[in-house]
């Protein structure tokens, strides 16, 4: 029973996505419904699968402005695969087999079930089938071997070829076919945000998290290989920034299960319309091996320049206040990488991102495409639910945690052992750092007068400490 409908939402993506399975939410009709809304939109950019159970007025009051009524099917129709209005009771099993379906199938993604009070109430000679099939819905296109064949000639033509690693890769399992493939033809591997963890930080092709606040070398070869292979990804904003100057020296490949995502932004010159895991099996039979070292040198010539100019002075402060960039570095130190890591939205969340060292796949869960503040500590507690022998901690900003942070209750009362580590600057960090990068410092409605947070902890029941201004003389990796 969690303390707010949103919270339930991003708990349910939360366990879907480290568990792998589908998650579920509940709420009542009207405003519980209504409140819903962000954490679909989430799980739809994010590809998550949910199913989302709403309650509804009584099929005779629909469309009377009854108490608590209101048309969540046409308000969530944007934000779902699909939703469907329940108004009888024998036809609820159908309408939940196909939820199922449909949520985890493909491209995943929400789901609604809207079922009015009559139908609730009503009863039924109760058989439950699961669905397998629905006739013009194809999830899974067939891989047509003419574009791998299209896609092999590109990579295997290629001098300095470079994969992006995308969301799609973890949904379909595919890491290991992802490695395999890298390995045999050396190509580097870099990852988008969503596809952080897929392949461990310390594999010798992996360079990197690419995008506006990546790291150094995968955005500037970017515009250096001659073929870039995107695999499971959708060449979001935040990764190619103008797209008419963005990798347009280069062929590129687009391994993607939704065909809307094609030629959407990029333009592919090797499509490949399918499951990643499908397409990458068959390349690996297709792509030659051949000498990347030069390439992959230039990758560790630029990594090197990072480390001397930013990383360092970040990950080994020597003097001053706590820096985020090291207590991520600690805790990664601490947890051997293994945790599931679950960020909010922010300048914590792009820290985290570059810094924690991801060893095990689906241990990066964050908001990606809606990058919705409040995500974490519900989050956490779902990905703590779903996989509950994993160490789980929740990396939170000071303005992200006062959005849903009622949930500590829910995380009491249901003894959920996450850890939530809260990185306090009193602003909405990366606001306030855009007002200083590109409005001339002109800040506006940043300025936060926070509260206590271990008291609110307290408050909750739960044990919390504050480390401030630690001297480095102490060894903080201790107290963390």
């Amino acid at each position: 029973m969690v303390r707010h409908e949103q919270g339930a939402t991003h708990a349910a993506q939360g366990y879907a996505r480290s568990s792998g399975k589908t998650g579920v939410v509940f709420a009542t009709s009207g405003p519980g419904a209504t409140n819903l809304v962000t954490g679909l939109a989430d799980a739809y950019m994010d590809s998550t699968p949910m199913v989302a159970i709403t309650g509804q007025v009584a099929a005779a009051l629909l469309g009377t402005d009854a108490f608590q009524e209101t048309d969540v099917i046409g308000i969530t129709m944007p934000i779902t695969k699909w939703n469907i209005r329940v108004t009888r009771p024998e036809d609820i099993p159908g309408a939940i087999a196909k939820a199922f379906y449909i949520a985890k199938s493909g491209r995943p993604g929400p789901v609604l079930v809207d079922i009015t009070k009559n139908a609730q109430f009503g009863k039924l000679d109760f058989q439950y089938e699961p669905c397998e099939y629905i006739r013009s819905y194809r999830p899974k296109p067939t891989l047509d071997m003419e574009q791998v064949a299209a896609a092999a000639a590109l990579i295997n033509a290629s001098k300095r070829p470079y994969i992006l690693c995308g969301h799609g890769v973890l949904i379909s399992d595919a890491q290991k076919e992802l490695i395999a493939f890298a390995e045999k033809a050396g190509i580097p591997i870099a990852s988008t945000l969503l596809g952080l963890s897929a392949v461990p930080v310390d594999h010798p092709l992996y360079v990197g998290y690419v995008g506006m606040h990546g790291n150094y070398s995968p955005n500037i070869n970017t515009n250096e290989c001659d073929v870039l292979i995107a695999v499971g990804m959708r060449f979001d904003d935040r990764i190619t920034g103008d797209v008419s100057t963005y990798a347009s020296q280069a062929k590129v490949v687009h391994i993607e299960i939704d065909e809307a995502e094609i030629h959407k932004i990029i333009k592919a010159d090797a499509p490949v319309h399918a499951d990643a895991k499908e397409a990458l099996q068959a390349l690996i039979g297709k792509i030659e091996a051949k000498d990347t070292k030069a390439w992959i040198q230039s990758f560790k010539e630029l990594d090197k320049q990072e480390d001397e100019k930013v990383r360092h002075k970040e990950l080994y402060p020597s003097e001053g206040e706590l820096k985020m960039a090291e207590v991520i570095r600690l805790i990664s130190e601490k947890t051997s990488g293994e945790a599931i890591l679950v960020t909010d939205v922010g300048q914590h969340q792009m820290i985290a991102s570059r810094y924690y060292g991801f060893k095990s796949p689906n241990t990066n869960i964050t908001s990606g495409g809606m990058g919705t503040m409040g995500f974490a500590l519900p989050a956490a507690m779902g990905a703590k639910v779903g996989k509950e022998e994993r160490e789980v901690v929740a990396i939170i900003g000071d303005g992200c945690f006062q959005m849903t942070l009622q949930e500590l209750g829910t995380i009491y009362q249901s003894k959920i052992g996450v850890k939530i580590v809260i990185l306090n600057n009193n602003f909405p960090g990366m606001v306030r750092q855009w007002q200083q990068l590109f409005f001339d410092r002109r800040y506006s409605s940043t300025e936060m007068t926070n509260p206590d947070f271990v008291q609110i902890a307290k408050g909750f029941f739960i044990p919390g400490k504050k480390y401030q201004n630690a001297p480095r003389s102490v060894q903080l990796s201790t107290r963390c």
